[in-house]
């Protein structure tokens, strides 16, 4: 499992430098990138922690980073550093999904609390993709009846309209939608229904 880590883009070595020493001093780790370009080639889908991104660098701009990583799919936390005049252009990076934004110069304090933030967002983010990945498992656990007799369940049919509609005795169905429940490991039609609609949700 990959560790949650803060990355530092900024192509200024002295700010990295300065906010590695800040993040290391309450044990959290980072890693400095001075050229956005060589950050996204680095970058990997399956990063933990957060990005701390200069709005301002030449070559490409901290906008255009983000839009990257938003084309990709990346799901790790933007917090965005900013210089006075830059703050229209933060508020347009919250439009498109950032996190945070701070401005220079920084208070530590500040800093700290607003990247703590962020490593907990992601690692909420991290816990839903655990929890939707192990559905998914589990689904793809069921035979082919039994998942057409679960999607029977999400449109609200009863045991017996399932039995008439697919030419099977109703307590074949009612065997069939116990081991649904058994290999769903849910309790009741409710969590079944939630956990089969969260399955569709991620494949749309």
């Amino acid at each position: 499992m990959n560790e949650p880590l803060v990355y530092i883009v900024d192509d200024e070595q002295a700010i990295c430098d300065s906010i590695d020493l800040l993040l290391r001093s309450v044990r959290l780790q980072s890693r400095s990138f001075h050229d956005p370009g060589e950050f996204l080639a680095a970058w990997r889908p399956e990063w933990r922690g957060c990005v701390l991104l200069d709005v301002r660098m030449p070559r490409m701009s901290g906008l255009e980073v983000h839009r990257v990583l938003n084309d990709r799919g990346s799901r790790l936390p933007v917090v965005f550093m900013t210089g006075h005049g830059d703050v229209p252009m933060a508020v347009e990076a919250m439009r498109a999904g950032a996190q945070d934004f701070l401005q220079k110069p920084f208070n530590d304090d500040d800093m700290i609390s607003r990247v703590q933030r962020a490593l907990a967002a992601d690692a909420v983010h991290a816990d839903a993709a655990r929890e939707r990945a192990e559905i998914e498992r589990r689904y793809a656990s069921l035979t082919p009846r039994e998942r057409e007799i679960a999607q029977c369940l999400i449109d609200g049919a009863a045991n017996k309209a399932i039995a008439i509609d697919l030419g099977l005795s109703e307590r074949t169905v009612e065997l069939h939608r116990s081991h649904i429940m058994q290999k769903m490991d849910v309790r009741g039609l409710a969590q079944l229904v939630q956990a089969l609609m969260s399955v569709q949700a991620a494949r749309r």
